[in-house]
C-alpha cells in the first residue's frame, strides 16, 4: 500500500501511555520549569532518558543554553494549582519556581520537591528534531526517592482530575463536542479548558458548592491556569 494514501486515525495515538512530570532547567542565571508528559528511559547503562520539549517554550531555550535539567515525578494527589502553574503559565511572565518548593541539584538545576515522589537530574548528551518539539537525550547524574506514593498518570489527570493538555503539549488535541448535554450553569475557561460547575463550586478557592458563576467574585480566577473570570464562556 502507498504510505502517502494510508489512513491515520489520530485516536490510535490516544492509547499511548504517559506520566506527568515537572521538568526544570537553568542557564546563564535564568531558570524555568514546565509540565511534561513525555519522559521515557532509553538505556540502563548508562541511565539515559528522553524528554520532549516544545521549541517555543522557555524551558527549551534554557536547555539549549545550559544543557542540564531535572525531572520531578508528580504524585497522584498533586494539586491542580501546581499543575496549572507549570503547565499553563509562561516562565517569561511568571517566576514559577518562586511559588513552588524546590532545591538545587548537583548540576545547579532547581529540582521541584513539592508534590513529587522522586527526581532525576542529568546532562543533555544529544537531541533530535521532533517537528514542533525537540527530543533531548539526557544522561542521569543523580536520582533519588522523595517519598512513597502513586505516580500521577496522564490518564488519571484527564479522566479523574478533568485536566486538559496545553496547546504546546505533544499530545494536544482539539476536543470534539461531548454528546451529552452539559449541566446547567457550567462555564468553560477559554485558556486551559477548566470547567466551572456550580454543583461543586471551587473548594480550592473557598467557593462553596451551589454558587452560580454569575455570583463568583469579580476577582475570582481559574484555579488551574489563573485566567480571569472574563475568559470564561457558558457551555451551550
Amino acid at each position: 500500500m502507498d504510505a502517502s494514501s494510508a489512513f491515520i486515525n489520530p485516536k490510535a495515538l490516544w492509547d499511548i501511555s504517559y506520566g506527568m512530570y515537572i521538568v526544570t532547567a537553568a542557564a546563564e542565571g535564568q531558570r524555568n520549569g514546565q509540565i511534561v508528559n513525555t519522559v521515557f528511559q532509553v538505556s540502563a547503562k548508562p541511565p539515559i532518558v528522553a524528554v520532549s520539549i516544545n521549541k517555543l517554550n522557555l524551558t527549551h531555550e534554557c536547555l539549549q543554553k545550559g544543557g542540564v535539567l531535572a525531572i520531578s515525578t508528580l504524585e497522584q494527589e498533586a494539586p491542580m494549582s501546581l499543575i496549572g502553574l507549570f503547565g499553563f503559565k509562561s516562565g517569561r511572565d511568571v517566576d514559577k519556581l518562586s511559588q513552588a518548593a524546590h532545591r538545587l541539584g548537583a548540576t545547579g538545576c532547581p529540582i521541584v520537591t513539592e508534590s513529587a515522589l522522586s527526581f532525576l537530574e542529568g546532562r543533555v548528551i544529544g537531541s533530535a528534531d521532533g517537528g514542533t518539539h525537540t527530543v533531548f537525550l539526557v544522561e542521569i547524574v543523580a536520582a533519588d526517592i522523595l517519598k512513597p506514593g502513586i505516580p500521577l498518570t496522564y490518564a488519571y489527570y484527564q479522566d479523574v482530575k478533568k485536566g486538559h493538555a496545553s496547546q504546546n503539549a505533544p499530545t494536544f488535541k482539539e476536543e470534539a463536542p461531548r454528546p451529552e448535554a452539559p449541566a446547567q450553569g457550567q462555564f468553560k475557561c477559554g485558556v486551559c479548558g477548566y470547567l466551572y460547575d456550580p454543583r461543586t463550586g471551587d473548594p480550592q478557592g473557598h467557593i462553596p458548592a451551589g454558587t452560580a458563576f454569575e455570583d463568583l467574585p469579580e476577582d475570582w480566577t481559574c484555579p488551574l491556569c489563573g485566567a480571569s473570570k472574563s475568559d470564561f464562556a457558558p457551555q451551550a
